[in-house]
């Protein structure tokens, strides 16, 4: 093997020979009898170099090879003949160990030199001829190794580093040393752009028969963004990322190849440096968008610092996840940290400010102050805002406070009065996103240090990010520390290890869970104060300087945002050593084993001047008494008058989240050639892993935040609590148990055509109880044909990368499955008195004893081609798709007290195509233009599901599953215009047309309409990277199409003058016959509302209906980005090696998007809560090394 290794490398040396631009070799045996004339200098190096045994080494820059001389020597010596071809340049030369240096002769007054000696040999042992030797800091002082890999140099006192740099190896840079240096160089497709890491492994790219995508950290990077899941969106074909929030710690919609679970979780596994990184908590990809608490803590990677990341190998097909086994259906997302390297030593500094735009009214179809007063003094006019009403109304804005004024004495009762005091509020319209957000600077600092030497290698790094808020209700700051190293004990062993973690205090704004109320067909969610969703929803003729009403009590959203807000407080610590052992060459037996420690805690503190917690002692009269839901009624008493029973303080509410997980791995690695030109490859190993998971909250009434935290509890308010089947406290604890058991073998004949095959064998305890349901086997075969190693492909130049993939295996997930037991909870009765409480246990669900993972089978056909050097380059896949066993909840006949209960039943099939086109449009010295394509088209299906998911479920935004459609498709109630009252008219389950006889509980929907699926069926990204000398434009283009969006509720049938209304309202129905030339419903009266039965239910199902929905396609210029490189000797005068100011534009202009969108941006869900967008931004980043 060794010996073919050998040859391999000569070859490379030979080809190398003529006169490259680092330098020339010759070598061949002979004597010296050298008779020309008139022949050029170059000319006479060739004969000098077909006849001796030395090789030559020279700086085609430093010799005039075009001179011309004449000569005669017979049996004369290498020094004689040297000096006759050189005479009359400046040149010295150097014959020792069979090799001849020529370098510019010493001139007078030169510094003096330091001699240094060493050794060059391959990953294996094996000594490395031709490798060019080069002093970075003075590149006249270089020399190339001769047959043995040695060299000697004679390098300046204040050269530092050597360049190692050899034909199809990595180059390497080493610090000089005194002592004889021993340099290891790795063959260049070893290099990470040119090797695929699953996690398990690292593979040979050309040996690599799966789909995979790399990205390297720097391509990746997004300036500005501080969470790597949100850096990868259109960079790795097939790969989705919807941002539907861009609050920091919110995961964005992460989907590889489209879904493969209908209702499990739906997002890729995410490894980072070999160790699975699970899910602090586990939420579907449904309530991504939901804007709760919990998807603050969603990312699984909010912790890494961007900086730290060398690359990302995204793994696709059953061939590339098959190590990973039965976690791996939704495909894998390697990140792989930066490391240490021998020999060389640098500190860098990396900082980035960002200053984020406010939003501004321009995007956004909301009326304005003028336009709005109009459309409230028609509701006036309409009977909403009389004094009866404003005076016990729930919410309320401007009327209610020119009432409130008027009967405090404040303000007239005239005419003249009311009209002046409105006209006040018709002009003001006021700016709610200057008022809540600020173009405050966020910056991220980071600094690394990297070193090692001829045994160890070191990388310590540490990062702050500090983001003061965006808005009034949000601010961040996270810290990071990464440290690595690793250490040859031997040339045996290896060892490995790493602590990294973060430290993260987030602020946002207070929130409440939001909740759907299927029976009048819309979400809500009490208390939302979020800025960006307030922005949007109140009406611009209130200001900020007033107080209104909320909930029965007093509102001001400034106020609401100091004394409502949540803390979180979340530490991410993990502790990882890795051991390897080579007993004999081509054996690498390894161990990995990981803790990971993680804990949130989640402070919601509402103090007693929140409007959360004056609602729950407002009781101003009987009226507000009786509306009033957060009062006492005292189930005792039907007829007592409900009571306030928290008349002091607020609330301070806990929720802790609590992961411990343990991940141990060994594993055998043995690579040899067979016959010595056949790649033999074959690994096997096992793995364990534990996850403990805790949740516990705790919600504390009555709490004086201004009296020392004393708290002021009725005891009344804990039963309230309890009759609305609701707990003050709570604990759930989950344990994941896992194992399994792997194998891998590949062949590859003369490096043409490889075969792989691997098997797995995995189990966990979340599964049914019984050994088929609990054990699964998974598989894969796949084979390449690296056409380029044909002997009809190895006498042309223009054609450099051509292969064939194809794969076929099984993958699996295990989907929503958490129980193999029967779930038993505590709970307390109510019988009518207090006096006959009891506790009980109930059963939640019944044990499902046969309840398995979901499989999925997976063809993959992938195709490799590159031209004229990679220049133009283009790798594709197509991809097909058949799942089944997948859990779904299936109807049963009730035997034990459990209606629905989860089986896997339920089946899915889906298809796609993907490429990644990367082009060197323009490659001149000065100018170069690269440009990068990716492009993905998924489709699927669902074949097969019992469960039928409710009209409501199927209409909302984020979708529903249905037999025959996508996994998340979108359907609407077919509107059929305005009748003579303006009110929208549609068809329901019946046939009939109608405009409230609309049942969103119903579970038929062949009347409704389907719009298609929520999920966009295509994605992509298109880069550009102009550089020219230093300077470096970038332009990042992002794209999906294929989807249909809900347009947000705008139309309601009752307003208030506190919400915003949408433009469409002036050309809303005003009077009969207006029905034939608009679609805008009328704003009904308030004798109208009370006198129609269900009217929230036509507007609401026109909110839902086929008129509301848009095409979700866009195209977006994500980032424009402008950086210089530094370059001089003042630089080298401090020992700078790099100095980078860069400025980024990011998210900077929609450049398409369907016009009924009128603003609403198509990837963010606008559901309040704690949900962002992701908001325009410009960065300014310093990058430096030393």
């Amino acid at each position: 093997m060794f010996n073919a290794k050998r040859k391999k490398l000569l070859e490379r040396f030979l080809i190398l020979s003529l006169f490259c631009s680092s330098g020339a070799v010759w070598a061949q045996q002979g004597t010296v009898t050298l008779n020309l004339n008139n022949v050029t200098v170059k000319e006479a190096l060739e004969q000098l170099n077909t006849q001796t045994s030395y090789s030559l080494w020279l700086n085609v820059g430093d010799v005039d090879l075009s001179r011309r001389i004449s000569l005669n020597v017979t049996n004369g010596s290498v020094n004689d003949v040297l000096a006759k071809i050189l005479a009359g340049q400046p040149l010295s030369y150097e014959v020792k160990d069979r090799t001849i240096n020529i370098y510019p002769a010493k001139k007078d007054g030169e510094e003096a030199k330091k001699r240094v000696e060493g050794v060059v040999l391959d990953d294996l042992g094996e000594p490395l001829p031709g490798v060019a030797v080069r002093c970075k800091e003075h590149p006249d002082a270089m020399c190339a190794t001769d047959m043995d890999g040695k060299f000697t140099l004679n390098v300046p006192t204040d050269g530092k580093t050597l360049q190692f740099t050899f034909i199809g190896m990595a180059p390497q840079e080493l610090a000089v040393a005194d002592a004889p240096m021993k340099v290891v160089m790795s063959d260049k497709e070893k290099k990470l752009d040119e090797v695929v890491v699953t996690g398990y492994q690292k593979i040979d790219r050309k040996l690599f028969t799966g789909a995979a995508s790399r990205i390297s950290g720097e391509e990746a990077k997004v300036d500005g963004v501080g969470d790597e899941s949100q850096m990868l969106q259109g960079k790795a074909a097939g790969v989705g990322v919807q941002s539907v929030s861009g609050t920091f710690g919110a995961a964005p919609k992460i989907r590889v190849r489209g879904a493969s679970s209908i209702y499990g979780n739906q997002t890729p596994l995410w490894v980072v440096d070999g160790v699975v990184l699970e899910d602090v908590v586990e939420i579907s990809a449904d309530d991504l968008s939901s804007g709760n608490a919990a998807t603050l803590i969603s990312s699984a990677v909010a912790g890494v610092n961007p900086d730290d990341i060398d690359n990302f190998q995204i793994l696709k097909d059953a061939s590339a996840t098959a190590l990973y086994g039965a976690r791996a259906m939704n495909g894998v997302i390697v990140v792989n940290t930066k490391k240490g390297k021998n020999g060389h030593a640098s500190i860098s500094y990396t900082g980035e400010f960002t200053v984020r735009t406010r939003p501004s009214y321009r995007q956004y179809n909301i009326m304005n102050s003028k336009d709005q007063m109009s459309v409230l003094m028609e509701l006036e006019d309409k009977g909403w805002f009389n004094h009866s009403k404003m005076a016990r109304t729930e919410n309320g804005g401007v009327f209610y406070l020119m009432n409130d004024l008027i009967y405090r004495g404040e303000l007239m009762n005239t005419e003249s009065a009311r009209l002046a005091y409105l006209q006040k509020a018709e002009m003001r319209n006021t700016n709610w996103f200057k008022e809540l957000f600020r173009p405050t600077i966020q910056s991220n600092n980071s600094v690394s240090i990297s070193s090692g030497t001829d045994r160890s290698r070191y990388y310590v790094s540490m990062s702050f990010l500090d983001d003061p808020g965006w808005s009034v209700s949000d601010k961040v700051r996270r810290y990071t520390a990464n440290v690595n190293a690793s250490y040859d004990i031997s040339k045996w062993l290896t060892f490995g290890v790493s602590v990294n973690g973060s430290v993260r205090n987030q602020r946002a704004p207070g929130t409440l869970d939001r909740t759907a109320d299927p029976v009048s067909g819309e979400y809500s969610r009490d208390f939302d104060i979020n800025p960006f969703s307030y922005a949007l929803n109140t009406s611009r003729t209130m200001s900020p300087d007033e107080t209104y009403i909320m909930n029965y009590a007093p509102f001001n959203i400034l106020n609401e945002a100091r004394n409502n807000y949540i803390d979180l407080d979340m530490t991410d610590m993990k502790y990882q050593m890795e051991l390897t052992y080579k007993p004999v060459k081509g054996l690498d037996l390894s161990a990995i084993g990981a803790f990971r420690y993680v804990k949130s805690t989640q402070e919601h503190k509402i103090t007693g001047n929140s409007n959360l917690a004056m609602a729950y002692r407002a009781a101003g009269d009987a009226t507000i008494r009786e509306k009033n839901k957060f009062l006492y009624r005292d189930p005792d008493n039907p007829d007592a008058v409900p009571e306030v029973v928290m008349p002091k303080g607020g609330f301070y509410n806990t929720t802790n989240n609590i992961l411990k997980s343990y991940y141990f791995r060994v594993s055998g690695n043995y690579n040899r050639l067979i016959a010595n030109e056949h790649p033999f490859n074959i690994m096997a190993g096992s793995e364990v892993k534990s996850a403990d998971r805790q949740s516990g909250f705790n919600n504390g009434y009555g709490f004086q935040w201004d009296r020392g935290g004393t708290p002021f509890v009725d005891y009344r308010i804990i039963q309230q609590l309890l009759l609305g089947g609701d707990n003050y406290y709570g604990l759930s604890q989950y344990y994941d148990r896992f194992v399994a058991f792997f194998a891998t073998g590949s062949f590859s004949y003369k490096g043409r055509y490889t075969f792989n095959l691997t098997g797995r064998m995995d189990g966990s305890n979340r599964l049914g109880r019984s050994r088929d349901a609990r054990w699964l086997p998974t598989w894969n075969v796949s084979g390449s044909w690296n056409m380029l190693e044909e002997e009809f492909m190895k006498h042309q130049d223009v054609v450099s990368t051509l292969s064939l993939r194809a794969t076929y295996g099984l993958t699996a997930t295990m989907g929503p499955a958490d129980n193999a037991l029967a779930v038993f909870r505590n709970s307390t009765t109510y019988r009518g008195d207090d006096g006959y409480k009891e506790s009980q246990i109930y059963i939640e669900s019944l044990q499902n004893k046969d309840l398995t993972w979901e499989k999925q089978y997976e063809f993959n056909f992938g195709f490799d081609f590159g031209v004229l050097r990679n220049r133009i380059s283009l790798s594709s896949d197509i991809y097909s798709r058949r799942g089944f066993d997948l859990i779904g909840l299936i109807r049963t006949s009730g035997m034990g007290g459990q209606k629905w209960k989860y089986a896997n039943y339920a089946d899915m099939k889906s298809w796609g195509v993907e490429f990644t086109l990367n082009t060197k449009n323009i490659q001149r010295k000065d100018f170069s233009w690269t440009s990068n394509l990716t492009f993905a088209y998924n489709h699927n299906e669902i074949t097969n599901l019992e469960s039928i998911s409710s009209i409501f479920d199927l209409m909302v935004a984020e979708g529903a599953p249905l037999e025959g459609y996508p996994v998340r498709g979108l359907f609407s109630l077919q509107y059929k215009g305005l009748n003579g009252q303006g009110i929208p008219q549609f068809i329901n389950e019946k046939g009939e047309q109608t405009s409230t006889g609309i049942n969103f509980q119903s579970t038929d929907p062949t009347y409704l309409k389907y719009e298609g699926s929520v999920d966009p069926t295509v994605t992509g990204g298109f880069d550009n990277q102009f550089k020219y000398k230093a300077w470096t434009l970038g332009l990042y283009f992002t794209f999906q199409a294929g989807n249909k969006l809900r347009l947000d509720p705008d139309f309601s049938a009752s307003y208030g003058d506190y919400s915003a209304m949408p433009k469409d309202l002036k050309n809303r129905w005003m009077k009969p016959g207006d029905e034939r030339y608009t679609n805008i419903p009328a704003i009904p009266s308030s004798y109208q509302y009370a006198n129609i039965e269900n009217l929230d239910v036509a507007y609401n199902a026109y909110n839902y209906s086929d008129i509301r929905v848009a095409n979700g396609g866009f195209l977006r210029l994500k980032e424009l980005t402008l950086s210089y490189d530094f370059n001089g000797e003042w630089m080298k005068a401090i020992g700078m090696n790099r100095l980078q100011l860069r400025l980024v534009a990011s998210n900077l202009w929609l450049i398409y998007a369907d016009k009924k969108l009128n603003g609403q941006d198509p990837e963010f869900f606008q559901s309040g809560g704690v949900s962002m967008p992701l908001p325009r931004q410009l960065t300014l980043s310093i990058r430096t090394s030393f």
